[in-house]
């Protein structure tokens, strides 16, 4: 089992990038997410928090290490404890804690989202998605994502299966996170330039 998993990591930090710029589409305070037409892309995308999101999102392969792959870190109670921990940091730096929390736990979900949609040829099949509430493992049976190999990734075998799996998240997710992306930047325009009336009302 050590030397599999599901989607790659390119793919879940592409999905917790999505998650990250979908929530910047909640109305509330979100100018800090703002940036000028003159930063660089990586301000205007979000900078530091984005980026976070993307490590989140593929965290939970962590556990590859440990040859307990599929369990505590895809499940639930992973999720509540990385929205707890995201909660106290937003408030400790004074940043707004729903969106924070929304944001980061978000982008870890769509960890578990991704692995419950995919081929798992393993068993048991799927992730103890429920845990500590259950141990039983679930999966969608729905193979939308290719398994990866990581044992030998360079081997010419696996190296093909780990380049198609890769050009399957990319067909899937890259349309999806394009589209927030477009999205997202109208609205932080709008934002932004509704900021300077706000600051001047008219007298």
């Amino acid at each position: 089992m050590i030397g599999a998993s599901m989607p790659s990591p390119l793919g879940h930090a592409l999905a917790g990038v999505a998650a990250a710029w979908t929530a910047d589409l909640m109305p509330g305070r979100r100018a800090w997410r703002t940036a000028p037409s003159t930063a660089s892309w990586y301000q205007r995308a979000g900078d530091g928090l984005t980026l976070l999101c993307a490590v989140l999102a593929a965290s939970p392969d962590l556990d590859l290490l440990f040859d307990h792959h599929r369990t505590i870190t895809h499940s639930i109670g992973a999720v509540i404890l990385v929205a707890l921990v995201a909660a106290v940091m937003a408030a400790h730096r004074s940043r707004p804690i729903s969106r924070v929390t929304f944001m980061c736990a978000g982008a870890y979900l769509t960890h578990l989202l991704l692995d419950w949609m995919a081929t798992d040829t393993f068993r048991p099949e799927g992730i103890q998605a429920l845990w500590p509430f259950s141990q039983s493992w679930y999966i969608s049976g729905w193979d939308l994502f290719r398994q990866t190999a990581r044992h030998h990734p360079m081997a010419a075998e696996q190296f093909m299966q780990n380049a198609k799996a890769l050009v399957r998240e990319i067909a899937i997710l890259g349309p999806i996170a394009l589209g927030v992306w477009l999205v997202r930047v109208k609205a932080l325009a709008g934002l932004a330039a509704e900021m300077p009336r706000r600051d001047h009302p008219p007298e």
